[in-house]
């Protein structure tokens, strides 16, 4: 019997479908072989691919817009946010106005483009002796028309500042739910960047990482704020059942956002992603890596970029990646720099 809180499942794409206030989802999973001491990978992990636009899973990974190394080198952005959360392996960040930094496992880096910036995002192959396996999600969130010129941000979350609240059903099974951004059971995350659509808690924001063991039970509480879009994107585990009802792996349940929703795992641990927030509510004009309210404006934004490059590009490489036994560390545009 299908419940009445369950609104839609859909089975998931590349990129995920996603509901306003964000654009879309991107999953990341790669299954990098060992690097070739340069970074990126020897030339025999490179045949038969098409370097530059490979999308295409090939032995087990992709090298995305990488020629070398994997992963997106320089490109802009304007008028939306980029949230990167890492799971597994490291990604490697430089952008136009001159801030870098390493993240690794855990970690979430939330970039505001604003007005325009170039970045880059490349993932490198430290490890020389094993794989170096990969898993992200990027997230784009809208920026309301208000906000759309505000100056380019980036802050990092690091894995030690994000609240991880743990529940144990009534057999001792657990579930883990990263609060990444909003709030989950009085569990508040950090702040997100300063001219975010979730900086505002009326905007009801959240994005939830979830791990439940095999056979766990978790009730996931009503969003507090009215007219939230909340999905859940189940992409990890056998089946999950939601309000009694199976939902196989890699399928989006869109829920009401307004009562509680029961969550039962299958055999298997599984893993879901969360975003919720309210809508923004206003026209969406996008192409490629600009997203603003009409067609003039994204004209606006190509000839912008024809004539700035957005701060061009001060570093060496276009797929630039940092030391091999730099750590984790972020290097803001004021100066400033955080070692983890």
């Amino acid at each position: 019997m299908k419940s009445n809180k369950i609104l839609a499942i859909k089975p998931l794409g590349f990129p995920w479908e996603t509901q306003d206030p964000f654009l879309f989802c991107a999953y990341h999973r790669d299954e990098f072989p060992q690097g070739d001491g340069k970074m990126g990978l020897p030339p025999e992990a490179l045949k038969g691919r098409n370097i530059g636009q490979d999308f295409t899973i090939k032995d087990g990974y992709r090298m995305y817009h990488g020629s070398h190394i994997p992963g997106f080198p320089y490109h802009p952005h304007r008028g939306f946010e980029t949230i990167t959360i890492n799971k597994e392996g490291y990604v490697d960040h430089t952008d136009s106005l001159g801030a870098a930094g390493r993240f690794g496992p855990g970690d979430v880096q939330w970039m505001t483009a604003g007005k325009g910036i170039q970045h880059s995002e490349m993932f490198p192959m430290i490890n020389e002796d094993k794989g170096n396996p990969l898993e992200i999600f990027q997230v784009w969130l809208n920026l309301p028309k208000a906000n759309k010129f505000v100056e380019p941000h980036f802050k990092m979350l690091w894995e030690e500042m994000i609240p991880v609240v743990k529940e144990t059903d009534g057999n001792g099974r657990t579930t883990e739910i990263d609060v990444i951004t909003g709030e989950l059971n009085g569990v508040k995350a950090p702040n997100p960047t300063p001219d975010s659509w979730a900086a505002n808690p009326e905007n009801g924001v959240a994005v939830f990482t979830i791990r439940m063991a095999a056979n766990a039970t978790f009730e996931l509480s009503a969003a507090t704020i009215k007219e939230t879009n909340r999905t859940l994107y189940f992409y990890k585990g056998t089946t999950i059942k939601i309000e009694n009802q199976e939902v196989n792996v890699y399928h989006s349940i869109r829920v009401k956002a307004d009562e509680n929703i029961v969550l039962k795992n299958g055999s298997t641990e599984g893993f879901l992603l969360l975003l919720q927030g309210k809508p923004i509510g206003e026209p969406v004009a996008q192409y490629g890596p600009f997203v603003m309210n009409t067609q003039a404006e994204i004209r606006e934004a190509f000839t912008d970029y024809q004539r700035t490059q957005f701060g061009g590009w001060p570093w060496p490489n276009k797929e630039q990646v940092h030391d091999k036994n730099k750590g984790r560390f972020a290097l803001h545009a004021d100066g400033t720099e955080e070692v983890k």
